[in-house]
């Protein structure tokens, strides 16, 4: 015989705090559900929040780089075109000195903030000399400050480009004055200084990162509280779980909502039924084989004990003793199948016809005993039903009859079919049931007192298999008075 360890209580943390769970290495922190789902939200909104800002500065960024791009094209487009059609106001005839054009063009116009305009003409001394609106422009240096930068972009092959310098990026386009096929003699320089416009896409950035922050605060607030909220059937269905015993499984978790909580809950509940049902058969049917064993085998030890060494007393107490041991292996047969009734294989429904059916059971019923068998009622039909059980339950209550009847009696077979209602009956000419004991003749091991007598040897168990196949199939046993006298037995299937 094998003992199983005693298991201690488990005992529940409080929310949102870490569960200790013990290994062999010794206790470990676990982090509770609620943490857990605080954790991954706050991961998923940092994330979602940082692809936000990172998204909305490129947008900006892109916008900027656009719009600077658009600015220095614009600019350059209209100084070339100003030198294909220009005249010049003195002569008002087409420009020949480069000088001359640069300084008219540049004079006719206005630079946005950060922008400069500025003409250069080649010198044979060095560097492109220059001509610039009389304006300043609000940066570290200037280009037409920076004479080495000036001198760059001059002799840059490129329209456009990007300077770099400690001081500052520059961006530029230029528009080239030369004869035709010879060497630039000038050049229009159209340059943005795009440092406050990135500054204010990364203001917007450090922004966003703000706003970020606070909403992750706000976030982590709101999330315990409604995790919190979310989780507390979780806990209870947990707290419950810990208080089961064997002894009490009347818990049950209430269920608000409807909502897959609530489902948990009800599903929990529901294990919880089945589980209650489980141990109470368990637990009767213990209290079932102990009581009704306990008498046969009183018997057979007495009948043992008694037994003296002539051989015909010998002869009637090893009848006696195996009769009675007979007795208990039947009991014991009916009291696991009352047992197994519980189970959701208990019947297995299949397509049966059932007039082939009634016809079978007639059959078998004949040979229970020397009676006035008829098979009265037939229903053509077919039906979803376990043709196994049906019979023994149509067997048992043909039995039932035979041991209330005598020798001659009617004993009537036969099934009806009404709508979706199927009614297999067993009706006999006995005494009948007396009103009081109607209810009481399907319980346990209980017989009625007017149909009790000297042929009854059974347990008492036959009508509980009967009620417990009815069941099983989601019908019952009903019971009637037969016309001219006796007990009918309807097993009603819906």
């Amino acid at each position: 015989m094998t003992t199983t360890p005693a298991r201690t209580p488990r005992t529940t943390a409080p929310a949102g705090t870490t569960d200790r769970a013990t290994t062999a290495d010794g206790p470990r922190r676990r982090l509770s559900a609620r943490v857990r789902i605080l954790l991954w939200l706050l991961f998923v909104m940092a994330v979602a929040l940082a692809s936000v800002a990172t998204t909305t500065r490129s947008f900006l960024q892109r916008d900027v780089d656009d719009r600077i791009n658009g600015l220095l094209t614009q600019e350059a487009g209209e100084f070339a075109n100003f030198e294909r059609r220009g005249f010049d106001p003195e002569t008002g005839r087409p420009f020949t000195a480069p000088d001359r054009l640069l300084r008219v063009f540049l004079e006719r116009q206005y630079a946005d903030p950060d922008e400069e305009l500025i003409g250069l003409v080649a010198r044979r001394s060095g560097g492109p000399a220059q001509i610039i609106q009389p304006r300043d422009v609000p940066v570290a240096l200037p280009l037409h400050r920076d004479p080495d930068a000036r001198r760059r972009i001059f002799d840059s092959p490129d329209p456009t480009g990007v300077l770099h310098r400690p001081e500052g990026e520059i961006r530029w386009a230029k528009v080239t004055v030369a004869p035709a096929g010879g060497t630039p003699e000038a050049a229009f320089v159209v340059a943005f200084h795009p440092e406050r416009e990135v500054a204010r896409v990364d203001e917007v950035f450090r922004v966003l990162l703000a706003i970020s922050g606070v909403a992750l605060l706000l976030t982590t607030g709101i999330g315990w509280a409604v995790a919190g909220r979310i989780l507390q059937p979780v806990r209870l269905v947990r707290t419950a779980a810990a208080q089961l015993t064997e002894q009490d499984l009347t818990r049950r978790i209430p269920v608000r909502g409807r909502d897959d909580i609530a489902a948990l809950a009800e599903t929990f509940n529901a294990m919880l039924d089945r589980l209650e049902r489980a141990f109470a058969a368990q637990r009767q049917f213990v209290d079932d084989a102990g009581h009704e064993l306990r008498t046969p085998i009183t018997i057979v030890r007495g009948h043992l004990e008694l037994m003296g060494d002539d051989p015909a007393e010998r002869e009637e107490t090893v009848r006696l003793v195996t009769d009675e041991l007979d007795r208990m292996s039947r009991i014991v047969e009916d009291l696991l199948l009352l047992a197994k009734a519980e189970r959701p294989d208990f019947v297995t429904p299949e397509p049966v016809q059932l007039a082939e059916l009634t016809a079978d059971v007639y059959v078998k019923a004949r040979t229970l005993g020397e009676r006035d068998w008829q098979l009265t009622d037939i229903a053509d039909r077919e039906a979803e039903l376990d043709p196994q059980r049906i019979t023994q339950a149509m067997v048992q209550l043909a039995q039932n009859a035979v041991q209330h009847t005598t020798v001659g009696q009617t004993i009537r077979i036969g099934s009806r079919a009404e709508g979706h209602r199927i009614e297999l009956y067993v009706a006999d000419s006995g005494p009948g049931v007396r009103p009081q004991d109607r209810e009481l003749i399907f319980e346990r091991f209980r017989r009625g007192t007017a149909r009790r007598g000297a042929r009854g040897s059974g347990a008492g168990l036959g009508l509980s298999i009967v009620k417990a196949i009815a069941e099983g199939h989601g019908g019952r046993i009903r019971l009637y008075d037969t016309e001219g006298g006796g007990a009918t037995f309807v097993l009603t299937l819906d």
